[in-house]
């Protein structure tokens, strides 16, 4: 498929519905780890474990998903993007399923190491597919559209899921999201055209060699340390959310939902106006305006003690902006640093880095904080600045990799003006 040439092209009917499932996908993937934050507050309790227990079942699927997606990388440029992304969501659903059966914390440990196996490598595959069907331009509406799967599992999933588990128990939302997954994977498998393009241009036959290349190329390498940065800031204060609002800012289990469902709504809402932001006035700069208005909020919000739902609803949007506008300018200056036929591999490797790097930085959250005896969260402030320095250092790496994309586009004007990569 042709990729759209300007930013003002309007897209196309296929294209629309390409964003739609992809951002479909995304919000059952997304869901499927965050649900674990706010049902945190049940399990710790309910399956007698510590908060480093809990934080090895959140760093599981990390580690899993990130030694898969390294495996997989090898083959990532190999075959029909479509068929590939098949495959893992279909491996992704049935290891849901196994966490929805889950009776013990062993069990649970082993779900989420099956889960993170399949749902580690389908973000990178979807990402290439955005890569080869959008241009550079463009990209920056087409990842606020499918990053609103973040917020939409906030403001949809979470909020469901926590009924459902304070109606039944801890397993329904995990049953609820099979279910929605499987009718995901039909919508892909009828409608779903063949990604093949990148096929016709491959230039190793071996798929080692592939990955060693794709691992090595300088400029390559330091796009995965930009990620690895990336990485740490989420992992580390998501895990610990709901057992910070509930024992340490005075909500209750019941005011969770609500929480959720309007900080959803207003990240839904500035997606993709952040997304337009950054391909109008540049994506680096919305990162790291993002970025200063993360931080800030982050130092306000991890001291906290009991505090009226209002501000923490307040605190929490404004901070979620941040996060958003970092996600989605982030995801889409990574896209344009592989070269095409290196597309598949480098997201997988990608991938791979960003979940590795936030398994370590859950363990190393779970090891971290501390649980009172009275449930208090202690030592999250000091997790707050771990977090702080983290995403100012990314500012540093992530204008490396503007600077990268302008030198690149501006040699291909030079050398031959008809063969930019858009």
């Amino acid at each position: 498929m042709s990729e759209l040439p300007l930013p003002d092209r309007q897209f196309t009917g296929y294209q629309i519905f390409v964003i739609a499932i992809l951002s479909i996908l995304q919000f059952t993937i997304i869901l499927d780890f965050m649900v674990l934050s706010p049902l945190g507050a049940m399990l710790l309790p309910k399956l007698k474990i510590t908060t480093a227990q809990f934080g090895l079942v959140v760093s599981a699927y990390a580690f899993s998903a990130g030694g898969a997606g390294l495996l997989a990388a090898g083959f990532a440029d190999r075959f029909d993007r479509k068929k590939l992304l098949l495959f893992f969501y279909i491996g992704f659903l049935l290891g849901t399923v196994l966490c929805a059966l889950a009776p013990s914390y062993e069990f649970l440990l082993f779900a989420r190491i099956v889960t993170g196996i399949f749902g580690g490598v389908i973000g990178s595959v979807s990402f290439a597919i955005i890569s080869d069907l959008f241009a550079f331009e463009v990209r920056g509406r087409v990842m606020g559209f499918v990053q609103m799967a973040f917020a939409a599992s906030q403001i949809l999933g979470l909020p469901i899921g926590l009924m459902l588990a304070n109606a039944f128990d801890w397993h329904a939302p995990f049953w609820m999201i099979a279910i929605f997954g499987a009718a995901v994977g039909v919508l892909m498998v009828v409608y779903l055209r063949p990604v093949t393009d990148h096929l016709k241009i491959q230039t190793e036959r071996n798929a080692l060699q592939h990955l060693v290349k794709t691992f090595s190329v300088p400029d390559y390498v330091k796009g995965y340390l930009s990620t690895a940065l990336l990485a740490t800031g989420g992992f580390m204060l998501m895990p610990f959310g709901s057992a910070f609002s509930t024992n340490n800012l005075g909500l209750t289990l019941e005011q969770l939902p609500m929480v959720y469902l309007i900080v959803g709504i207003f990240s839904i809402a500035t997606g993709p106006l952040i997304g337009s932001l950054s391909d109008r006035v540049g994506k680096f700069r919305v990162f790291l305006y993002g970025t200063l208005v993360g931080c800030i909020t982050v130092a306000i919000y991890t001291p906290l003690g009991i505090t009226p739902v209002w501000l923490v609803i307040v605190i929490s949007v404004i901070m979620f902006a941040g996060i958003t506008a970092r996600m989605i300018s982030s995801s889409a200056l990574m896209s344009a640093v592989p070269a095409a036929h290196d597309r598949g591999a480098f997201m997988a490797i990608n991938s791979s880095i960003q979940q590795i790097s936030g398994g370590i930085a859950s363990g190393v959250a779970g090891l971290i904080v501390l649980q009172a005896p009275d449930g208090k969260i202690e030592r999250y402030p000091l997790l707050g600045g771990v977090v702080i320095v983290t995403m100012i250092i990314t500012i540093f790496s992530m204008y490396w990799i503007d600077r990268h994309i302008q030198k690149t586009a501006a040699a291909k004007k030079e050398v031959a003006p008809e063969l930019q990569a858009v």
